[in-house]
């Protein structure tokens, strides 16, 4: 069996029946269980907290679409070298987009990639906040907000971003290591 996380991981037999019922749910749904979900399912509640708000913030309607949400997790994931991240997420942005080639490359280099004016600002800011969050300034605002991101949109992306700030340090300072499924999904 590949080793997933650097520390222990409950079985279903160890795992705590909330962090069970949710396998469940995503082996139905997804036809695997992400190993995020396993390797963080050593201290339960802890898991199904992060699980609760992540779910909110990349699952639910908001104010920005689910492509811009992944799109948002994989510039995240790519700055922070975050392999489990940029995997998976890349796996869901080339669902989203039906274009493999778009997702693939804003994940190596969104710079590159053909995107509008929305989203390319949306990409920056994610980017800045992600790698120099302490020369945030009101003016990094302007972009976005010239793109047509309504206040409501720019919390959520702030959120998102920092939903996969703490996510991408919690993978890579504990190695996990993503599902194989991801790597061929949507290609």
């Amino acid at each position: 069996m590949t080793t997933i996380s650097w520390l222990a991981v409950p079985d279903d037999a160890s795992a705590p029946e909330g962090v069970r019922k949710l396998w469940q749910k995503s082996g139905a749904n997804l036809g695997f269980v992400p190993n995020v979900f396993r390797a963080q399912a050593l201290n339960g509640d802890q898991f199904l907290a992060w699980w609760a708000y992540f779910n909110l913030l990349v699952n639910k309607d908001g104010f920005l679409s689910p492509a811009d949400r992944e799109m948002l997790a994989v510039v995240v994931s790519g700055a922070n070298r975050c392999v489990y991240c940029e995997v998976s997420h890349g796996a869901a942005l080339r669902g989203l987009l039906a274009d493999p080639v778009l997702a693939d490359v804003v994940a190596v280099n969104w710079r590159h990639a053909r995107l509008g004016a929305r989203e390319a600002a949306m990409c920056a800011y994610a980017e800045k906040l992600t790698l120099s969050p302490a020369e945030m300034t009101e003016a990094d605002l302007t972009p976005l907000r010239d793109a047509g991101l309504s206040d409501n949109a720019i919390l959520e992306l702030v959120q998102v971003v920092g939903m996969f700030n703490l996510t991408n340090r919690v993978s890579s300072a504990l190695g996990f290591v993503p599902n194989a499924e991801y790597h061929a999904q949507h290609r």
